[in-house]
């Protein structure tokens, strides 16, 4: 059975969604809500009285504006599941590689991307993003994104509580998975629509760097062929200072710009945020 875990910012959801899962999932499941209308729990700590509540032997974690477009998408669930026993995580969005400089999960080349969606903006636009399956529609990824996940049910694996807030949940996820000797990988074969895109507010900066110092042993991670990470570090280290000043966190930022010198010292961006601090 499937538990289908939403974390519900008022106290139901939608009439179109429940549908939406019923018609599509095409399994036995069960629908969780966890009613957050109040602010009551951390993401971290509604979708693990997700997992308490479930009985599921896989966990759905899933928004609660999307669009399932795939028919019988929990006999694909089950199918990668049973013929992969280390598979641990399955995503519909992520990356090959993540960085040990604090950055979100796409922050990457397009070749290190991994994704089967369609995704609608504030203006009305759409667009289907297909990117990074060749051959294989199965591809094993360092983290995914949280709009939708399914997890095989491990007792010792659960969301970090000691992380506040609504952000970074997924590479939590993702990253206790990889640390227990599981595969995280993102499926072709799973269609959704995702209704809103998120926004990287100051409190999403402040939690990129709570999560980065939990897993400063983990990182970086590389699943990518024939790649190496100096490059990518640095752009990642580079674009997190500048936006992270700019939403006025200041003091953890002088050891990521003390990293970036170790990495590229004779570089034009140094003296560009030497200028920026002292402005």
């Amino acid at each position: 059975m499937i538990s289908v875990v939403i974390c519900s910012r008022t106290n139901f959801i939608s009439e179109s969604l429940q549908n939406n899962i019923q018609e599509t999932i095409g399994e036995e499941h069960e629908l969780i809500i966890i009613d957050n209308s109040l602010n009551n729990y951390s993401i971290f700590e509604a979708y693990n009285l997700g997992i308490r509540k479930s009985k599921g032997q896989y966990i759905c974690f899933m928004h609660d504006d999307i669009g399932l477009k795939t028919s019988n998408w929990g006999a694909i669930i089950n199918r990668i599941f049973q013929e992969n026993s280390k598979i641990g995580l399955i995503g519909i969005a992520g990356s090959k590689i993540k960085t040990k400089m604090p950055s979100a999960w796409w922050d990457c080349a397009d070749e290190n991307l991994c994704m089967n969606i369609i995704q609608h903006f504030s203006t009305g636009k759409k667009e289907h993003w297909v990117k990074g399956f060749k051959e294989k529609r199965l591809e094993k990824v360092a983290a995914i994104d949280g709009v939708f996940m399914v997890a095989r049910k491990v007792n010792t694996i659960c969301f970090n509580e000691n992380l506040k807030g609504f952000h970074n949940y997924d590479l939590n996820f993702s990253f206790e998975y990889l640390k227990s000797g599981y595969n995280v990988v993102v499926t072709k074969d799973i269609l959704l629509e995702h209704f809103s895109i998120g926004v990287l507010n100051k409190s999403w900066y402040e939690s990129t760097l709570e999560l980065h110092k939990v897993y400063k042993n983990l990182l970086p991670l590389n699943f990518s062929n024939n790649l190496t990470l100096k490059d990518q570090e640095f752009k990642n280290g580079e674009k997190f200072l500048i936006n992270a000043f700019k939403h006025n966190i200041k003091r953890p930022l002088f050891m990521i710009w003390f990293k970036l010198i170790l990495i590229k010292p004779l570089t034009k961006f140094h003296l560009r945020f030497l200028k920026t601090i002292i402005q």
